[in-house]
């Protein structure tokens, strides 16, 4: 009886979420975005369902669907030229099939309901980000931007045109950020973004409150880039090294190790219709890691091929290995197209394979459908 009162409460709690959700969401389109001259809000609201298939067996696994909605507003202050305070908040109904699946990688990367609470030890929730920021602008192609408060380190670094962006690009984390990165995310740090020309670099240093060792650590990332015009069209480039201090555990379990990765991630388009993207990387293995190396890369391909160009398909192929783990390595294959209904609404069917090897147990096989709906304010 009190377990049947439990999920009653869950679900009357989720559905409250959502009404509330889209309550805020009508109310920030009635607002608009620019409030004043100053001041501006935003955001995003997406739900996605999705259904899992396990080819094999596997103890305490069971095939089926799951749901999950996530909402986040953001609000910007300009009160002088160059400046901007910035906040962004998280909220969630679910976790998907995030906590069901038995595979390693996230099967949707999005700040789902176990993200936004007690985010990194700290006793916080809902509050992701809140900086600050001031821009020297020594010329219209040479610029500086310091920034320091609540940061996420891949609003910085190891970005990609075609594969980062969980509300409405790819789902799977393998397509979002390097797994092997070893990103930081949602803690105190500054941020240093130069740019000249075609060339820019970010710094970032962040304190983050706890690891999955349960001790704070140091992260540091940098990422240097070059923007290439052809008669093919825009391509980025970017290499990025990650750094934190010695605060996570070996394979032993006795002695602390820091972790170090390096990741590269390219991007190009192929004339009008054809994008390509790859994302390649490798971490230090001395601290015990899932994957040591990550190979990844796709195609996007505009809707303009059916006669609707803001429509757009996205194909990926990511596989990781050579951790220090049991787990000897992971495959995903994505594939989803996104209909754009409008200026705010988008809705994305997908579709994941997914395997696992690993030793000593069986490997988890299988697939997962997914409906993700989002909207933008």
């Amino acid at each position: 009886m009190k377990e049947k009162m439990k999920k009653r409460l869950n679900l009357i709690t989720g559905s409250e979420i959502v009404s509330v959700v889209c309550l805020l969401l009508l109310n920030g389109m009635a607002f608009g975005y620019d409030i004043t001259d100053k001041f501006s809000i935003g955001g995003v609201l997406a739900g996605a369902w999705q259904y899992l298939e396990v080819d094999d067996d596997i103890e305490g696994v069971n095939d089926g669907p799951k749901a999950a909605v996530a909402f986040q507003p953001q609000m910007s202050f300009r009160p002088y030229e160059n400046s901007e305070l910035f906040a962004k908040l998280g909220f969630a109904a679910g976790n998907g099939l995030n906590t069901k699946s038995p595979f390693a990688l996230t099967i949707w990367a999005a700040d789902l309901k176990d993200v936004v609470k007690d985010i990194n030890g700290r006793n916080r929730d809902y509050l992701l980000t809140a900086w600050g920021k001031y821009s020297f602008e020594f010329s219209k192609s040479h610029t500086l931007g310091l920034s320091g408060g609540i940061i996420d380190s891949t609003d910085y670094v190891d970005e990609n045109t075609f594969a980062n962006d969980e509300y409405n690009q790819f789902l799977n984390e393998a397509f979002v950020n390097a797994p092997t990165g070893n990103f930081s995310f949602y803690d105190v740090g500054g941020v240093a973004q130069w740019a000249y020309g075609n060339f820019s670099a970010n710094g970032v240093i962040m304190d983050v409150g706890k690891n999955e060792d349960n001790n704070n650590y140091q992260f540091y990332a940098l990422q240097l880039a070059y923007r290439l015009e052809t008669a093919l069209g825009e391509g980025n480039y970017r290499i990025s090294g990650s750094l934190t201090s010695d605060d996570f555990l070996n394979t032993d379990g006795e002695d602390l190790e820091r972790l170090s990765a390096l990741t590269l991630s390219f991007d190009q388009n192929l004339g009008k219709i054809i994008g390509a993207f790859l994302r390649l990387g490798i971490q230090d293995n001395k601290a015990a890691i899932t994957w040591e190396k990550l190979y990844s890369g796709g195609l996007n391909l505009s809707g303009s091929i059916w006669g609707r160009e803001q429509d757009n398909i996205g194909i990926g192929v990511a596989y990781l290995d050579d951790g220090n783990t049991d787990l000897d390595n992971s495959l995903v294959a994505e594939t989803y197209v996104r209909f754009v209904l409008n200026e705010i609404f988008a809705a994305t069917a997908d579709f994941q394979y997914l395997a696992d090897a690993v030793s000593g147990a069986k490997n988890p096989d299988g697939w997962v459908g997914s409906i993700r709906v989002t909207a933008e304010f």
